[in-house]
């Protein structure tokens, strides 16, 4: 098959053929159908977090089941399945506790000494987060996967897998906002663009959507927000404080950075709680002024995945799709093929898109 290889941390990725295996006992083997682009790849792809290479990356994806392994009995070949990062072995603490997102992974990848999922030749193609979809096929393990409909598109259900989930989950599942809340969202890329999407859906009152470019600043309106903050002059939790009359309830961080996850914080008025979901570099020390922090309440969390339980949320957040209720279709800025993953980053660094997908015929 032909799959988009990491060799070398910054470098351009490689369209190369790849072999990948049969299916273990426990494992699904998947075409394909679509995956999306997404930040936390360029993240992978430029250094600032760091995985084994040679690797494949890509973990936004949707496709077709081709072959099950023996034990495997939630899908059959024909199904149409969403993936997941948010893999989860069943039997372990958080697991059992409910808080599969938190799973320690046990049992869900291969073993020391058996055969790779992925290789070429005699060497091993790394697979990234248990999953790799910039790929023309997936091997998974079997809790990776969710059985869906199959009378939505590939391209909608792949941004399911991650950025839809993530902003989603974010503000439904993990903040928890109530109706009649004020919420703001720092960053209108594909997983901003959700939250704003979970706070309409959540009952916010008033959505306040920050961003320093044109063209998301109006997309967010039409994905929910009421209120649309331009950042590029500078002075956003002044704007906030001021365009609110104190701070906001609730806050959602979709960039991942130091000066973003501090103004998240401070934009919140007493009592409110700021959620940063976009990946902040490890090492990066965010300050908070102790004061504000103890004396009023204020709190700041993280967001993995949007604390998803991706088996029943997946579904449901198609329901809304096919019902009006959550726009989907409008996330894609542009569809390509696989020999043009490159341009896919560059235009997500130059911040041209909400989401680039890539397709697979």
């Amino acid at each position: 098959m032909k799959a988009a290889i990491l060799r070398e941390v910054d470098t351009p990725l490689q369209v190369e053929e790849v072999q990948i295996d049969n299916p273990g006992s426990r494992e699904v083997l998947i075409q394909t159908g679509a995956t999306g682009v997404c930040r936390s790849d360029l993240h992978f792809l430029e250094g600032t977090y760091v995985c084994p290479t040679p690797t494949i990356l890509g973990h936004e994806a949707a496709g077709t089941v081709l072959a099950v392994g023996e034990q495997v009995s939630y899908v059959k070949p024909g199904d149409h399945v969403i993936t997941c990062l948010s893999v989860f072995c069943g039997h372990c603490e958080y697991c059992l506790s409910g808080r599969m997102v938190l799973c320690a992974k046990e049992d869900v990848v291969r073993l020391r000494g058996e055969p790779p999922r992925l290789s070429q030749g005699s060497e091993t193609i790394n697979q990234f987060i248990n999953l790799s979809s910039f790929a023309e096929q997936m091997l998974v393990h079997e809790n990776a996967v969710v059985k869906v409909r199959e009378d939505v598109s590939f391209e909608v259900l792949a941004l399911i897998g991650c950025g839809v989930t993530t902003g989603l989950g974010a503000v439904l599942n993990t903040a928890k906002i109530e109706p009649g809340s004020t919420v703001a969202v720092i960053g209108c890329g594909g997983v901003g663009l959700s939250a704003i999407q979970g706070a309409a859906l959540g009952g916010a009152l008033r959505i306040i959507a920050i961003d320093t470019v044109e063209t998301k600043l109006a997309l967010a309106m039409e994905m929910g927000a009421t209120d649309v903050i331009d950042a590029s002059g500078g002075g956003v939790v002044e704007k906030v404080l001021a365009l609110t009359g104190g701070g906001v309830q609730y806050s959602f961080e979709a960039i991942g950075t130091k000066q973003t996850a501090e103004q998240s914080f401070e934009m919140l008025r007493a009592g409110g709680t700021a959620t940063v979901i976009g990946l902040i570099p490890d090492g990066t020390k965010i300050e908070l002024d102790a004061g504000t922090f103890l004396r009023r309440e204020r709190r700041i969390q993280g967001s993995t995945m949007g604390s998803n339980h991706f088996r029943t949320d997946m579904p449901r957040y198609i329901e809304f799709y096919l019902q009006g209720r959550l726009k989907l279709d409008e996330l894609v800025s542009q569809r390509l093929k696989l020999e043009q993953i490159n341009d896919a980053f560059e235009d997500m660094k130059q911040g041209h898109v909400a989401r680039s997908v890539i397709t697979f015929d």
